[in-house]
């Protein structure tokens, strides 16, 4: 079981925001809900606040970790990887594709997590299934919990 919390509810303001925010690469706009995550991360008990990876491509071609710059100031722990870089993207997906996806994340080398608190950081929590798999990896590595935040869901 994983514990996600949504700021805010995925609805067409927050789709334009976000086709604006990564697909059309407006940088500036990760500021707009800067204060809500940070006053929620600072309210939180952890040791690792990882954001979710994107693909080598996806930087390529964005520029940017659209989660990555939804926390821009805390020192994001860079724990895992993407064992499969660039396929069908999420957003094409439908819910039963997005639930049969397969695990996309590997730890970097060497991590334990020996009874670590871990804050996952993601965008938009659709099926869950990204972060689900996530956590599976960081518990693996001894993680003593793994919680989630995500702008919208």
């Amino acid at each position: 079981m994983l514990h996600n919390r949504c700021l805010y509810h995925y609805n067409q303001a927050m789709k334009e925001f976000m086709h604006r925010y990564k697909f059309v690469g407006d940088y500036r706009l990760r500021a707009v809900f800067h204060a809500e995550m940070q006053s929620f991360i600072d309210r939180q008990q952890y040791d690792y606040l990882v954001p979710i990876p994107v693909t080598q491509e996806t930087m390529a071609t964005r520029g940017f970790n659209q989660t990555a710059g939804l926390i821009d100031g805390y020192d994001g722990h860079l724990l895992l990887t993407r064992a499969v870089e660039k396929g069908v993207p999420q957003s094409a997906k439908s819910r039963e594709q997005r639930l049969q996806t397969p695990q996309p994340f590997k730890l970097q080398p060497d991590v334990s997590l020996d009874h670590r608190r871990i804050l996952l950081v993601d965008d938009i929590y659709t099926t869950g299934r990204t972060l689900y798999h996530a956590a599976t990896l960081l518990k693996a590595a001894g993680a003593a919990s793994v919680s989630s935040l995500t702008l919208s869901g």
